[in-house]
């Protein structure tokens, strides 16, 4: 149906590639993943060529589909029914990611506030291991040191996507630029701060010296899976920021039709949540705030 003749909201997707290109990507990315880690197929373990090629493809599908969003968008396609459906799907794509950190959180907590019910047991290491958290000898990360400096980090970034979203509204192109433009920089400056600190933790070995407790390393591991994948998320918000950007350099955006940076400020916002309730929790109620 040609795009003059629509007679109803919806919108009816031509035969499109992405969805078979993107899930042979991904499936050879995973298995390269196997590859690099264990070796497959008679290939050592370390092998990282074939997980490189599903990642281009991965890539490559997420550039080639978002890109006929942004066609379909430009055409006209967008109706108000069909951007409903997007803001939907956006909504329902945090409140998935929201459970992913519940299960981390659940971990962390499950270990934090029933340790003492393991001192029940009647084996005496089991009881030695779990008589406090941290565990005994774990040496844990100052809260208001660097997780401080990250926490307001953040928290400035908030402010600054608010800013730009709020300009974009008003057809404030420049103040839009230059808000994207902090927001950006904030976010790789708390990349970086992590990435530091992880160093420090490893390097001064933090988290996993304590060799005579049996559950030394699940403070570690525990610390690790949840900041580090709240880490992998800022990145990942951050090039979303950044594509929103270009788009905007490039005449993309109007105070009418924006709901791609619309999403990455949500998103956006979603990332300074959880990292909130990380410093709060990880850092400071269980983790080393009194160091």
């Amino acid at each position: 149906m040609a795009h003059g003749e629509v007679k109803h909201d919806y919108h009816l997707l031509p035969p499109s590639p992405w969805p078979f290109v993107g899930s042979m990507s991904a499936t050879v990315m995973f298995m390269g993943l196997v590859m690099w880690m264990k070796g497959l197929f008679g290939m050592p373990a370390g092998t990282w060529w074939l997980f490189a090629a599903g990642l281009a493809g991965v890539l490559y599908t997420m550039f080639g589909w978002w890109s006929d969003v942004i066609k379909e968008s430009k055409a006209g396609d967008h109706t108000p029914v069909v951007s409903i459906g997007l803001r939907y799907g956006m909504i329902m794509f945090i409140a998935s990611e929201v459970m992913f950190f519940v299960a981390w959180f659940w971990i962390f907590f499950e270990m934090a506030l029933f340790h003492g019910h393991r001192t029940l047991s009647s084996i005496e290491e089991v009881r030695t291991a779990w008589a406090t958290w941290p565990p005994a000898g774990i040496e844990t990360v100052p809260a208001w040191n660097l997780p401080l400096v990250n926490t307001l980090i953040l928290l400035l970034s908030g402010t600054t996507v608010t800013w730009a979203h709020h300009a974009l509204q008003q057809g404030d192109r420049k103040g839009t630029k230059i808000g994207l433009i902090l927001t950006i920089i904030l976010g790789a400056i708390f990349t970086a701060v992590q990435a530091y600190e992880y160093h420090h933790i490893l390097s001064h070995n933090y988290f996993f010296g304590a060799e005579d407790q049996a559950n030394s390393g699940l403070y570690g591991s525990a610390f690790f899976m949840a900041t580090g994948f709240h880490g992998f998320h800022v990145l990942i918000g951050t090039i979303f920021l950044a594509v929103c950007l270009l788009r905007l350099l490039r005449g993309g955006f109007t105070p009418q039709k924006h709901f791609g940076f619309e999403a990455a400020a949500w998103y956006w916002h979603f990332v300074d949540v959880v990292w909130l309730f990380l410093f709060a929790f990880i850092y400071v109620v269980f983790g080393g705030a009194g160091h």
